[in-house]
């Protein structure tokens, strides 16, 4: 098997050290390390961070104080409803809302953010109105919803819902981390009776709420029949693929949605808007059992009536909302809670449709409004009375209704995105509710994403259909102003000023044009970091504070270090659909390296049955499932488990052929020369700088 040696060192010469990233059968999967990773709701699973010290951030200066004052002036302060609600029903607590693995290593912690319980006068770095949201997540721990409904609050980014069947549990949703999850329902059985878990309800089909599945659930009880595991229609394929192909870029950008890298405190990370972190456990998944297909759908489990309400392509492609007739509870998942929810997440996904939204939260709200006592969903706090049900409801309807018929009724009177944004406001009804401010979606952004589902990113003007990029513009730009020491004179005139949006774009094209002075590139970074810093204080979403102050630390530090990105956990990858495998391969192909190239290869699963070819001509690889090709220049054959123990980097290429787990026919070398066409993604790419500059401030390579 000599032959095959060089193959197996082109494998492990495409390893990106420290990434769990192989070449050919592995660059879908950058798995979870030793210290798994923090994953994003509905995103892939950033690594776990290795903070950078940065600077001490700057204070809060005149215009950002004056922002916040203005902002609180205008907040109903008096409604204080969702304190009286979270604090409802509460009967006990982890200490200190803190979550270990048993050789103890903490995987969630709200110690750090004890600071927001200090104060319910936000800081001046803090928007009032976000600082609020972030004391209200900070109520953690187990609460009584109903007779047989509890919920888990606050120990992970979403909630645990606990019914008791008539012989055991139901549990909606798991959780982001295996080790949240089981160290919620260990903190239910500390203050209920212990039984057995009957069923497991996925809501959807974004990672915190099925990550922790392995955390209550053995999987040969699934297997046995003794556990169920309920999901919408097109669960599992949404769960696997809405990261894979992308996962990458969206891993890193998870990073400044969640402020991956910032520290605690009242001038970095405070809240998400969604809840305050994400646990640092690990992700796992165990398959539905039984799929939910129809647009109302009931099932009795445990001796429990629970009615289904479909509502795909609204918070997730996969979704849907529960009412418990028996206990008069509705339960929205999270369609509905308390928070302008995104149509666009900054992480990047599918735009969503704002427009279904609406009509779903209508469906639901006449359907069910009138007969629910209380509405729970699987973030935040539940909502209690009929009457203020029905409001909620029917006032987020009009939320998502307002976002998509203003912003469409501005498209066609011939406004652009950043126009629309810039002028809409919610009417005073919904500005008013606290459930409809932008903690973790914004009016801002949504805009832009409805826009985009119509329109596309082209905004018609043909100037902007072919513009130079960002290095060569801002160099041009920045000659045109007069040089970089002229921009950055002004530049902090206008900081003075309190225009942060300002200087932050106009410094960020002196960072672009990167000039061979590296003293004055120095001071943009800094000024744009200042900058970005103050904007960063003064947004209401947690995610947009998130994202400003991850720059700022970018622009001071550089990159983070060991910021990988982790796509997927052991779990989705061996769910992972053949044909997404072959199809990730494909967008790794380097279409210039390609050029000329041809290449069939047969490949044959035998435990699976399955078998494909994949076809190289035109620098495009493309894969047809369930036959294979009469002459194939080489023929591939090994068992699906072990291409996913090769994907886990739990075996290499080579030692599997050593072994005799994989038969090639043919020229090995036609593979190695497939191999050398295919790029290995960066996990840890610039994003405020331009890719190729290093933390210092210059060029590392051309760009």
């Amino acid at each position: 098997m000599t032959r095959f040696a060089a193959l197996d060192r082109t494998f492990e010469r495409c390893r990106v050290p420290g990434l769990l990233m192989l070449a050919l059968l592995s660059g879908v999967c950058q798995v979870q390390a030793q210290t798994p990773a923090m994953p994003a709701p509905g995103a892939s699973t950033p690594a776990t961070p290795v903070r950078p010290v940065p600077p001490r951030p700057r204070g809060a200066e005149p215009a950002t104080l004056a922002i916040q004052a203005g902002m609180s002036a205008g907040l109903p302060w008096a409604d204080q409803a969702d304190f009286v609600d979270a604090r409802r029903g509460f009967v006990a607590t982890l200490p200190g809302g803190e979550i270990k693995t048993p050789d103890g290593r903490v995987v969630y912690s709200l110690r750090n953010h004890a600071f927001i319980n200090q104060s319910d006068k936000a800081p001046d770095t803090v928007n009032p109105s976000l600082w609020r949201q972030a004391r209200l997540n900070q109520i953690h721990g187990l609460f009584k919803v109903t007779d047989g409904m509890y919920q888990v609050r606050s120990l992970d980014l979403a909630n645990m819902t606990i019914i008791e069947g008539a012989t055991g549990l139901i549990l909606v949703d798991v959780m982001v981390a295996a080790e949240s999850s089981r160290a919620a329902l260990e903190l239910y059985f500390a203050n209920r009776p212990r039984k057995p878990v009957k069923a497991v309800i996925y809501t959807h089909s974004h990672v915190d709420h099925f990550g922790g599945v392995r955390g209550v659930v053995d999987e040969a009880d699934v297997k046995a029949g003794k556990v169920a595991i309920v999901a919408p229609a097109g669960f599992m394929e949404h769960a696997v693929a809405e990261n894979v192909i992308a996962g990458n870029a969206m891993s890193r950008r998870a990073q400044y949605q969640f402020g991956a890298f910032l520290p605690p405190g009242e001038r970095g990370q405070v809240d998400s808007g969604l809840g305050i972190q994400v646990p640092r456990g690990s992700v796992t998944l165990i398959a539905p059992t039984d799929s939910i297909d129809k647009s109302i759908d009931k099932r009795v489990i445990d001796g429990v009536e629970i009615e289904f309400q479909l509502t795909p392509g609204t918070e997730a492609p996969a979704e849907m909302n529960l009412w418990f007739p028996a206990m008069k509870v509705l339960n929205s998942a999270e369609n509905v809670t308390h928070t302008m929810h995104n149509i666009y997440t900054l992480r990047g996904a599918e735009v969503r449709d704002s427009l279904g939204w609406s009509k779903y939260i209508e469906q639901l709200r006449e359907r069910y409004a009138s007969k629910a006592e209380v509405m729970v969903a699987q973030h935040h706090w539940p909502t209690w009375g009929a009457q203020r049900i029905d409001t909620m409801l029917g006032k987020q309807r009009d939320l998502y209704r307002y976002m998509h018929d203003q912003t469409v009724r501005l498209l066609n009177l011939g406004l652009k995105p950043r126009e629309i944004a810039e002028q809409l406001r919610l009417p005073a009804g919904l500005e008013q509710e606290w459930f409809a401010r932008g903690y973790y979606g914004t009016l801002s952004h949504n805009s832009k994403a409805i826009y985009q589902r119509y329109l596309g990113w082209y905004d018609a003007n043909p100037v902007n259909l072919n513009p130079l990029p960002q290095a060569d513009s801002a160099r041009r730009s920045v000659a045109y102003m007069g040089g970089a020491a002229a921009v950055l004179e002004r530049a902090r005139a206008d900081y003075a000023k309190g225009d942060y949006r300002w200087v932050a774009e106009v410094t960020m094209q002196v960072v672009y044009a990167a000039p061979d002075d590296t003293a004055l590139l120095r001071q943009a970074r800094e000024l744009c970091a200042d900058a970005l810093e103050q904007l960063g204080y003064q947004s209401e979403s947690g995610v947009w504070r998130n994202a400003y102050l991850m720059g700022a630390l970018e622009l001071r530090v550089g990159l983070p270090g060991a910021g990988a990105a982790a796509t997927a956990s052991p779990d989705v990858i061996r769910a992972l659909p053949l044909g997404l495998w072959f199809d990730f391969l494909a967008v790794r192909l380097n279409g210039d390296r390609a050029a000329g190239k041809s290449l069939v290869v047969n490949w044959t699963f035998p435990d699976t049955k399955e078998i494909a070819t994949l076809t190289l001509s035109n620098s495009a690889l493309s894969h047809t499932l369930g036959r294979h090709a009469d002459k194939p220049d080489v023929a591939v054959t090994l068992d699906r488990s072990t291409l996913d123990q090769i994907n886990l980097q739990q075996r290499s290429f080579g030692d599997a052929v050593r072994a005799g787990q994989i038969r090639v026919v043919g020229n090995p070398q036609l593979l190695l020369g497939l191999l050398a066409m295919l790029d290995t993604f960066k996990p840890g790419f610039e994003i405020v700088v331009p890719l190729g500059m290093d933390s210092g401030g210059a060029a590392a390579g051309a760009r």
